[in-house]
């Protein structure tokens, strides 16, 4: 394992709220990351089949969802309660 940092989105998902304790606000900011990923993908779809769509910003819009469903599954293991050993 070298020496280097992972990125930002490897280390923390930024889109998560500090407090993971109470788990209404873990629900609700997973239902806002869910609706933002399936606009996401409505939009990427869309600007796939238009022949004159920015590449870059289908990229970008790709990059995000990817981020966005790794915050969500971050959260929906957060959601999960640990078994005692």
């Amino acid at each position: 394992m070298s020496g280097r940092p992972l990125p930002a989105t490897r280390r923390r998902c930024k889109l998560e709220p500090m407090d993971t304790a109470d788990p209404a606000a873990l629900v609700e900011r997973l239902n806002a990351l869910r609706l933002e990923h399936r606009e996401l993908d409505e939009q990427i779809g869309q600007l796939v089949l238009d022949l004159e769509a920015d590449e870059l910003i289908i990229k970008r819009l790709k990059k995000r969802k990817l981020q966005l469903k790794d915050c969500i599954a971050r959260l929906e293991s957060a959601l999960i309660p640990d078994e005692p050993a």
